[in-house]
């Protein structure tokens, strides 16, 4: 396989797992942002459900630190693919920190964001909405 095939392969999985994470990010604290009103709705003591308050609130921490962890490789594999002189390959939305104006990267209908190819279309890669 040729380095440039190689670099399109990760950059579908790392959009993927990067996308991943955010939707767990996402559900996790809606379910956490839900359990006061659940606790206050069944007439429940603050001191009930303590434990499961603290356990999915750990869960998003947990969860954004593995989202740092992802961006961080995600620089070091975009750092990586420069020192090779491999072309620039963007899956997903493309706008960065400081790009003005943003370049777009493109919403889906139904509010979630969809691969969308810059600079080429990467092999069977399906859009996602």
């Amino acid at each position: 396989m040729m380095r440039q095939s190689i670099g399109q392969a990760l950059a579908a999985r790392l959009y993927s797992a990067e996308t991943a994470i955010d939707r767990a990010m996402a559900e996790t604290a809606a379910f956490t942002a839900a359990l006061p009103a659940a606790r206050a709705d069944a007439w429940l003591s603050a001191v009930t459900g303590q434990r499961a308050f603290s356990g999915a609130a750990a869960a998003v921490g947990a969860l954004a630190e593995a989202r740092g962890h992802l961006v961080q490789t995600h620089a070091t594999l975009a750092a990586i693919a420069r020192k090779l002189g491999l072309e620039a390959l963007a899956v997903g939305p493309v706008d960065k920190p400081g790009d003005t104006p943003p370049i777009g990267g493109g919403v889906c209908p139904q509010g979630d964001t969809g691969p969308v190819m810059v600079n080429k279309s990467l092999p069977n890669i399906e859009r996602a909405c």
